[in-house]
């Protein structure tokens, strides 16, 4: 969608972003207003207020709301049904089971994100995020407590490698906006991610377990089917599944990143046809296949059929409500707000990797997306970066990191992974705030803490 930035003055913009949030905080949690509907509420009328031509609103709640479908709907719908496969064939017990015994009870949760890591390296968090909730359910099911101990460590692990490690999307821009050396990114991503997954989700996620009880979701439980018993998958088969999509993916953002250092030429056709095949909701479609495959033939396809079309019933609503965060974040993207923040900033005299924090959080409270906010910020603060004398490589990453941070901080109602966070967890809008976006917000802080020291002593 085409921005139709406003001819109204920055500050008054800024004032009406600030007021809609105020509204969706009144309307959701003061007066209980439905998450959908609020969410369409404030959205028309924050485009109206901010100044959108009136023959644009529409189109513009729709393209954001569309595009933000667009995305999350295939994986989540696809993703569900990989993880009721998974749930009752008893794959996500067998895997559950073998995580437990390797670091047992007690290191559950620190299981689970290490798993999430790993998984992570190639696959996006919203798709990460749903083929790993069999498996954090299981695990939950088994030692009871609040699901936030198991969950919270899992989700982190996802949002700190999409943010921070190549070959994820947002860093790469950001690197190539900003000249940064790729393969020497990837080494300082990984370096930050894990201190900060490990203070910011680990240690938060045990800390949020203790304060909410979050009880088990029930998102995968078998509604109608009645599958007769039979022997769980190998833990062999179990995990060839869960690394299938991973594989494939990489094929995507492997070649995307050879792509972008000149390693490869990316107009080839065979290079091209491996990444489209890499593209996540082929790569699920593709998982999904396979499982079918697989297990059918224990199940047979018509019992199979009934398994995926139960996976769909419980995720509706979590793909219309995470559409309708897309379409309060697209009308403030549309509306100019993010640009009007950005103009403030940008001659503040600040120091090139504090002010790429600052703009970028501004950027990502302003319109939610993480990835826009990080692109945006690369591209704003692109000038500034070439104009500064005596920038190492090794700054270079450093200010990517502090942008990733920024574009990482405080999730709230704008943010479509907000809504899919908290409805896969079955939490209210409040808790999701003191948990979810507390913890976003300390993994953005932290790893933005630990390049700012680093680019003093380096």
């Amino acid at each position: 969608m085409q921005e139709l930035t406003s001819t109204a003055s920055p500050l008054f913009l800024l004032y009406v972003a600030a007021l809609s949030i105020v509204a969706l905080l009144l309307l959701i949690i003061k007066l209980r207003v439905n998450a959908f509907i609020a969410l369409i509420l404030v959205s028309f009328c924050t485009a109206v207020i901010a100044g959108i031509p009136s023959e644009a609103v529409v189109p513009t709640l729709m393209s954001g709301f569309g595009g933000t479908l667009a995305s999350v709907a295939l994986l989540v719908g696809l993703g569900a049904m990989i993880g009721k496969l998974l749930e009752v064939s008893g794959g996500a017990q067998v895997l559950a089971d073998k995580l437990i015994g390797k670091f047992g009870e007690k290191k559950a949760p620190l299981a689970l994100g290490i798993a999430s890591l790993i998984f992570g390296f190639p696959i996006f968090f919203d798709a990460g995020l749903i083929v790993m909730m069999p498996i954090i359910l299981s695990v939950a099911k088994r030692f009871g407590g609040s699901l936030l101990v198991y969950a919270l460590p899992a989700a982190g692990a996802f949002a700190v490698m999409h943010a921070f490690v190549p070959p994820h999307p947002g860093p790469v821009a950001a690197a190539g906006f900003l000249g940064a050396d790729i393969g020497l990114l990837l080494l300082v991503g990984l370096l930050v991610a894990a201190p900060t997954w490990y203070l910011g989700s680990y240690l938060f996620g045990l800390y949020s377990g203790n304060k909410f009880n979050i009880p088990l979701s029930n998102l995968l439980d078998t509604t109608e089917s009645k599958s007769q018993a039979h022997k769980p998958p190998k833990f062999v088969t179990v995990m060839s599944l869960l690394l299938l999509p991973m594989l494939l993916i990489f094929l995507d953002t492997g070649l995307n990143t050879l792509t972008a250092t000149g390693i490869i030429d990316g107009s080839n056709p065979l290079t091209r046809a491996l990444r489209m095949i890499g593209k996540t909701p082929i790569a699920l479609l593709i998982t999904l296949l396979v499982c079918l495959l697989v297990f059918a033939k224990d199940y047979g396809m018509e019992e199979l059929d009934k398994l995926c079309n139960e996976s769909l019933a419980p995720i509706c609503g979590v793909i219309l409500i995470t559409g309708a965060g897309g379409m309060y974040g697209g009308v403030l993207r549309s509306s100019g707000i993010g640009d009007a923040l950005a103009g403030l900033l940008s001659d503040t005299g600040m120091p090139v990797i504090v002010a790429a924090f600052v703009i970028s959080t501004c950027l990502r409270v302003a319109q939610g997306s993480a990835t826009v906010a990080l692109t945006t910020t690369a591209a704003l603060i692109s000038p500034m970066v070439a104009a500064t004398v005596g920038l190492s490589a090794l700054d270079l990453c450093f200010i990517v990191i502090a942008i990733a941070g920024g574009a990482t901080v405080l999730s709230h109602f704008n943010d479509s992974g907000f809504w899919l966070v908290s409805r896969l967890l079955k939490m209210d809008e409040k808790t999701t705030l003191r948990t979810w976006t507390v913890m976003e917000t300390l993994l953005g802080s932290i790893a933005f803490l630990i390049v700012l020291v680093l680019s003093f002593i380096f």
